[in-house]
């Protein structure tokens, strides 16, 4: 088998390999996603506002992509989309791992991730995704990703945990940094107090108080938010220290999958900081694309 490692300098290594690459070894070429896409393949500089792959440590890409987009602004518009989960750094190798299929990078054949690289990644960062209602999907099928042949690997090493070690819930950030992120993978803001938290199944409930004030309803109905009870899934076990001090307002965000409305992002109300302010403002100008791509 031949791998490739991704270091910061990715595309030296790539150059490397395909310098010293025979036909026989990997008789993949972009002749084959031509045939499939129907564009020849060009090589184009990653634009600045390509945000998931502008700094991923080589500056051109190719076109058609590997996942069949063939204009950048196709590109950019599927590839912000995953944006909030590199920003969750569930994975070293989340933004290599997209960027090699989004923006890969211009040699003589395509490079493949490995499919242990992306089982790794997928292992990683699938619970953050369900988390907020999410699927890994089926574009990312780590069964199409090759094993024997010439393909990124993962420089990530398994790290045992220690024992009473518990994880922060991926929707409980205390900070303010990615509130923005949380906001555009949810349909609705609001603000109130929590009433109380209960624990079932693996997810905790978590019931509001009466009086809520919208930020943001988007496509949930008044009369509906009134009677709004929020699920924080796979919760049980990991901390979420909001949903452990009930004696302040907070900003509530979240999305309806299936039957239930899941929590998506929590923070405090907090008028006096200039971040929660600035976030406010932005929530009503946010253009948001779908996150987290079916």
């Amino acid at each position: 088998m031949r791998t490739i490692c991704a270091p910061k300098l990715l595309w030296l290594a790539l150059l490397c390999a395909a310098s010293s690459l025979r036909a026989s070894e990997y008789e993949y070429s972009w002749k084959d996603i031509v045939y499939t896409y129907g564009k020849g393949p060009q090589c184009v500089p990653i634009p600045e506002d390509l945000q998931l792959c502008y700094s991923v440590g080589y500056s051109q890409m190719i076109l058609p992509n590997l996942l069949g987009h063939d204009t950048l602004q196709e590109v950019k518009q599927q590839a912000s989309s995953w944006v909030p989960l590199v920003h969750k750094h569930c994975h070293a190798d989340t933004q290599v791992f997209l960027c090699s299929l989004f923006a890969p990078v211009c040699l003589a054949r395509p490079v493949y991730p490995c499919r242990k690289m992306c089982e790794s990644v997928r292992d990683s960062c699938a619970p953050i995704m369900e988390a907020f209602g999410f699927p890994w999907p089926e574009m990312l099928n780590c069964s199409k990703f090759p094993v024997d042949e010439l393909c990124i690997a993962t420089n990530m090493t398994d790290k045992p945990e220690s024992s009473d070690y518990t994880p922060l819930c991926p929707v409980c950030d205390r900070g303010m940094t990615h509130i923005l992120d949380q906001i555009c993978v949810s349909e609705f803001a609001i603000k109130t107090r929590i009433k109380e938290v209960q624990k079932e199944g693996r997810d905790r409930k978590v019931m509001l108080e009466k009086r809520r004030r919208q930020v943001r309803l988007g496509n949930l109905k008044k009369e509906k938010m009134k009677k709004l009870v929020l699920y924080l899934k796979n919760g049980v076990d990991c901390l979420c220290q909001p949903l452990e001090h009930l004696d302040t307002s907070y900003l509530i965000v979240g999305r309806k999958v299936e039957k239930r409305y899941l929590l998506t992002g929590i923070h405090k109300w907090d008028k006096s900081s200039k971040e929660f302010k600035k976030a406010l403002k932005k929530l009503e100008s946010k253009n948001c694309h779908d996150t987290f791509l079916k």
